[in-house]
């Protein structure tokens, strides 16, 4: 089962290698997850070291997917600086950001006039 769903012959490179981006995400985060749930369940202290350190990895790999999508594919950039590093309920944080955006459209420039 090809990972394409456009013939690939009419992707550019950029679409290809955001593919192999995205595919490798998943597959981190796959084993982020296999090796999270072995850390749950081991009772052998080493091995749980062990097993926490390669999850970190994984971790760590998947960061730096991300970090190259944000740089190289449309929307990353712009949905990261509105959800990552925040405080709060995460679901309000868009709304936020549009009522922040509907108050500098109606200042016209020139400050709040307090009456």
């Amino acid at each position: 089962m090809s990972q394409y769903h456009e013939p690939t012959e009419e992707l550019s490179e950029k679409a290809r290698n955001i593919t192999r981006a995205l595919l490798s995400l998943k597959e981190e985060i796959e084993a982020v997850d296999w090796y999270n749930q072995r850390v749950d369940v081991t009772k052998d202290e080493h091995l749980k070291n062990i097993l926490a350190h390669n999850r970190d990895e994984e971790i760590e790999h998947a960061c730096m997917t991300i970090e190259w999508l944000r740089r190289n594919m449309d929307g990353w950039d712009d949905e990261l600086r509105t959800y990552l590093f925040t405080e709060g309920d995460i679901t309000n944080l868009e709304a936020g950001e549009e009522e922040e955006a509907e108050e500098d459209q109606s200042d016209l420039g020139i400050g709040k006039i307090n009456k």
